[in-house]
């Protein structure tokens, strides 16, 4: 009976917590139209720019529901501040080093693999019944080193939500980018702090966090070393449904961080395309991406310690 009990609360815990999960919804123009009136206005004197920057929308594992919403986004705020002209893909042919060149920054939106590698090349290139699985696994890695090696070279890269996953295995990657995804408890309400409220990348926040249903992501491998410029911070004790305690009572959700000449920026919310609707954090990403692109110098030099 008692186990009886126990495992009846335990569902009516993580029920509750999954009540929480907001609605999917249809891109639409109106939406669109919605979200261009919040955007941030152009800075003064910003025109087109004859710059692009590529938004990688391809996913081979878990589909989040805000893709098509997310790149939409993306490529307004790109043309409605100045920042350049976006161009999306669900090709990794734009992986070779000729079409990259093409681009100041490249944006991954969402890119989730599949559990089993946790590489999106290698998942496209096992489809091919007939490529050995040695060539697999390499072309796989020649793709990915393509991608290092332009952050190296001066590239910029911007990680969105799902985008943090796409090579999670991968310890270079996870170098460059400054964590791997590790894991979400439920959706609920996240408590988003500023890391340094003063940063020029968080003027939109006006000093103040923000409250966002969304799921909470928690990083491993390169993220111990904390080798980033933090921007967003949760805290664990304001979180629901964590299955492992924590020695750091703060983890980062956002970041920016040098890489050889390249720049980037994490950013892990949102799950939801709802919190787009959001002025504020509609500021913070055209900012985050004028920063990868080389827009914007701001300080960007790591915070060792929470």
């Amino acid at each position: 009976m008692p186990r009886l009990v126990a495992a009846l609360l335990f569902f009516l815990v993580t029920a509750g917590l999954k009540s929480q999960d907001l609605p999917a919804f249809e891109l639409t123009p109106q939406w669109l139209q919605k979200i261009e009136s919040l955007a941030p206005s152009p800075e003064p004197g910003a025109g087109q720019p004859p710059q692009k920057i590529l938004v990688f929308s391809l996913h081979t594992g878990y589909e989040h529901w805000a893709i098509p919403h997310t790149e939409a986004v993306v490529k307004l705020l790109a043309d409605k501040s100045g920042l350049a002209q976006a161009e999306a893909s669900r090709d990794i042919s734009v992986f070779e080093p000729e079409k990259l060149q093409e681009y100041v920054a490249v944006v991954l939106n969402n890119t989730c693999p599949e559990r089993d590698h946790r590489d999106i090349f290698y998942d496209v290139f096992r489809k091919d019944p007939e490529m050995p699985e040695a060539q697999r696994k390499s072309e796989a890695a020649r793709l990915e080193k393509n991608l290092i090696d332009y952050v190296l070279g001066g590239g910029g890269l911007v990680l969105l939500h799902g985008g943090t996953t796409m090579q999670n295995n991968s310890m270079a990657f996870s170098r460059m980018t400054g964590g791997s995804f590790d894991f979400h408890p439920p959706q609920q309400p996240v408590q988003i702090h500023l890391a340094e409220p003063g940063h020029p990348l968080l003027k939109g926040f006006a000093g103040t966090g923000i409250t966002f249903t969304d799921e909470p992501y928690f990083f491993k491998n390169a993220y111990a070393e904390k080798n980033f410029r933090p921007l967003l911070y949760m805290e664990v004790s304001e979180l629901t449904g964590l299955d492992r305690e924590f020695k750091e009572s703060v983890r980062y959700i956002s970041w920016i961080k040098r890489y050889g000449k390249g720049r980037i920026f994490v950013c892990a919310p949102t799950h939801n395309a709802q919190n787009f609707e959001n002025p504020q954090f509609l500021q913070f990403l055209v900012d985050g991406m004028r920063y990868a692109t080389g827009q914007l110098q701001v300080p960007d030099a790591p915070l060792k310690s929470p």
